[in-house]
């Protein structure tokens, strides 16, 4: 681990420079690195304290919760933190997403992007942490993923409510002339027991946000809490249900145009010809727009209507360049084979010496297997979509988006505007999962803006241009091999694993002037990670050339290599013929809290009894985001195929804000994870992508869901997410169960190219 040191200190001091001075910096409220952007906001009557509250004189209370609302729940849970310390019910406060502004950056999702475990908390590890957490500050990064929202929430949100709690008791008690600890707050309202006076919050608002904040804030005790750490009603529950206009694709503003857009099929192909007049021609066609930009070369189409775009968009002639990567998925699968074979590579993780002890190992004692899955795509219910309107000078965009402030900084910069002449408009989204941290529907919607003259304009992409250019899940292959001892136990394991790089196909798209520089944990993470102990363990990166576009999907790293490392310690149990639950007991036995959560599913899923003829069970195990989960699943074998009948899921965050909201969102990553192990998989034929609906590209279905059953801990010294840690360990636990039931290790996903699913 010497050269994770070296990396360390080298990040720490160029971090140190860029943030010039120290990583020390207070709340907002007390040394606002940013401007507070609800100021010269608020309506006549109205008062802001610090970016997440504002309350009117009607005793309207806004809480702006500055992380798009996925299906995650975090119009909930942190508009619950800031409710907690103001003593209201959430049904008694207004929910905001917020402008575009670096005063909501998100510093949680910088600090575990180091290359260091979870569980690794020494000096250094915390001193790369805490450069990261400010570095996130300093940069303003506004961005919802990495399952971070309520951790990055959990001090700022609830210092936000209690603030503004104290200025309001403040302001009450020099009206009444009376000891500010002789009031009490509930229900809206200010109260002073002795006299029996009280003012509502409206009242009491425009004095309170004159006052200067508190330098010393006193949380409440969770002994406390009324709305934390118990089940709420979701804010966001009733405007879904009754189908309220909250989506991108909802947007509707007067005089509005309607476009798409229709791309190269060959990512990064420039057009060689086209020919646009039958497109032209069609009823109900405005303009043929040609885009060129980062993120793609193709057209523009602008008319009355969206289903006249569509039909102009496939009427429109191109012949388009040639791809620069493989053109088949064949050619695709050989260059990560290659990778693999070859000399480069980083590893984040190598303890023991790996090479000595497989250089005198007998060939009986030595596991050797490769493994590798397909690109994915994210599938978004609500197709990619954007609205921008450009008018004196100023864009406006309404976007169902993932990261406002990345959105603001790249259209206006694309369209030569100052960063305060964009406002992003951040809508519900219709499925995320890292895809609406993109910029390319905002790019495409600003530049067709420029041609329409001021008049609005809704880009709405096809089911088929939103499957077909995706930012997707990377390829990956590995190639993974195990000495055991003669208990069964694993002395060395070596791990080399091949992907195209995240970060830098990112950056291309996003910030194409800059590059990232250093080892990339997204390469291995769900792999070198992980609380086991092996005295000789290696887990190597290789980077792989593959320019087709790769982004952040659900877990990212994590939802292959979990595949990889938890099939694979299956793999081991067996060559040694230990069990697999009692193999994760002997190599977790220095992480309590990982062992907790693998001894609790066992119990759950009674893995020590027989699931009975025809049925079997899998398990598998992951750290990722904080979380540490364990899920069994269970199948069986019927006339139609196998099926998936349950899963337990046993997770630990360190402390639980909203039992309901996580239960939820391990089941939903479940699910999701189950759905890319099943039949999931983008390929590709003549540089382009050849799945273009949910008729080729589809998800498990309700009648193929399994039961679910789930059990929260809180053990865990630190918390952690929830939206994207159910992911990563469905996969290996439904592939080691299809190999506890057919005898088939199945190394390559979908795990339909091998077996069928009833």
């Amino acid at each position: 681990m010497a050269s994770i040191g070296k990396i360390a200190r080298r990040t720490f001091l160029v971090g140190a420079a860029a943030i010039a001075g120290g990583v020390a910096v207070g709340y907002y409220f007390y040394r606002q690195p940013w401007p507070n952007p609800l100021e010269g906001e608020t309506a006549e009557g109205e008062a802001t304290f610090n970016p997440f509250v504002k309350i009117a004189s009607d005793n309207t209370v806004t809480i702006i919760v500055p992380r798009a609302e996925m299906g995650q729940g975090v119009t909930t849970t942190l508009a619950a933190m800031v409710a907690e310390e103001l003593d209201l019910e959430l049904d008694a406060i207004k929910v905001e997403h917020g402008p575009a502004s670096g005063a909501y950056f998100n510093s949680a999702m910088m600090e575990e992007g180091g290359p260091f475990p979870q569980f690794d908390h020494s000096m250094v590890a915390e001193t790369m942490r805490s450069v990261s957490s400010a570095i996130g500050r300093t940069l303003g990064l506004q961005v919802t993923g990495g399952s971070s929202s309520t951790r990055d929430a959990y001090e700022k949100m609830r210092h936000a409510g209690c603030a503004a709690r104290m200025l309001l008791v403040e302001a009450a008690a020099k009206e009444w002339q009376v000891p500010a600890n002789s009031l009490t707050t509930a229900g809206g309202k200010v109260e002073h027991a002795g006299s029996g006076r009280s003012k509502t919050y409206g009242e009491l608002a425009v004095a309170a946000a004159s006052i200067d904040p508190p330098s010393e804030i006193t949380l409440r005790p969770k002994s406390e809490w009324k709305l934390l750490g118990k089940p709420q009603k979701r804010t966001d529950l009733l405007a879904k249900v009754t189908g309220a206009p909250i989506y991108g694709v909802d947007i509707d503003l007067p005089d509005m145009l309607y476009g798409t857009v229709r791309m190269s099929p060959r990512f990064w192909a420039k057009i060689k010809s086209a020919d646009t007049s039958a497109a032209e021609k069609m009823p109900g066609v405005v303009k043929i727009v040609r885009l060129e930009t980062q993120t793609g070369d193709g057209f523009g189409v602008i008319a009355e209507n969206t289903w006249a775009a569509f039909n102009a968009a496939e009427a429109i002639e191109a012949e388009w360049g040639d791809s620069d990567y493989p053109a088949d998925s064949a050619g695709i699968s050989k260059k990560l084979q290659d990778a693999l074979a070859g000399p480069d590579g980083s590893s984040l993780r190598d303890d023991g010496d790996v090479d000595t002890e497989f250089a005198d190992a007998p060939a009986d004692n030595v596991l050797d297997v490769a493994y590798e899955v397909p690109y994915l795509a994210h599938a978004c219910m609500e197709p990619m979509n954007a609205t921008a309107r450009l008018k004196d000078g100023v864009l406006d965009i309404w976007a169902p988006n993932q990261a406002p402030t990345i959105i603001q900084q790249v259209c206006g910069g694309v369209l030569g505007l100052e960063g305060e002449n964009v406002n992003v408009h951040t809508t519900y989204l219709g499925g995320g999962f890292g895809r609406r941290g993109e910029v390319d529907f905002s790019i495409y919607a600003a530049l067709m803006a420029k041609e329409t003259g001021g008049r609005p304009v809704k880009v709405t992409w096809s089911r088929e241009e939103d499957t077909r250019h995706d930012t997707y899940r990377p390829a990956a292959a590995g190639h993974f091999r195990a000495r055991l001892g003669s208990d069964g136990l694993p002395q060395a394991v070596d791990m080399r694993i091949a992907t195209p790089s995240v970060l830098q196909s990112v950056m291309r798209r996003t910030f194409p002037s800059l590059s990232p520089a250093g080892p990339e944990r997204l390469l291995t993470e769900g792999a070198f990670d992980q609380p086991y102990t092996i005295p000789n363990y290696r887990v190597t990166g290789v980077p792989t050339d593959l320019s087709i576009p790769v982004g952040f999907w659900r877990s990212v790293g994590n939802s292959f290599n979990g595949f990889f490392h938890e099939s694979f310690m299956d793999e081991i149990a067996t060559k040694g013929g230990i069990d697999p639950v009692e193999l994760r007991r002997k190599l977790m036995a220095d992480y309590p809290t990982a062992l907790k959560v693998v001894e609790t599913v066992a119990q759950m899923s009674s893995w020590s009894e027989s699931a009975g003829a025809g049925r079997a069970k899998g398990i598998a195990f992951t750290l990722s985001f904080g979380g540490w989960v364990g899920e069994v699943v269970q199948v069986a074998q019927t006339n139609d195929g196998i099926r998936i009948e349950k899963v337990w899921i046993a997770a630990d965050l360190g402390e639980v804000l909203d039992p309901a909201i996580v239960e939820a969102q391990l089941i939903s990553g479940a699910v999701y994870g189950l759905s890319s192990a099943m039949s999931q998989e983008i390929t590709f034929a003549d540089g382009a992508v050849e799945q273009s609906n949910f008729h080729d590209y589809d998800a498990m279905r309700i009648h193929q869901a399994p039961e679910f059953e789930v059990t929260l801990l809180e053990n865990a010294p630190q918390m952690g997410g929830a939206g994207e840690i159910g992911t990563p360990p469905s996969v290996p636990a439904l592939a080691n169960a299809v190999y506890a039931l057919t005898g088939k290790r199945i190394r390559n996903m979908p795990l339909s190219k091998e077996v069928s699913f009833a």
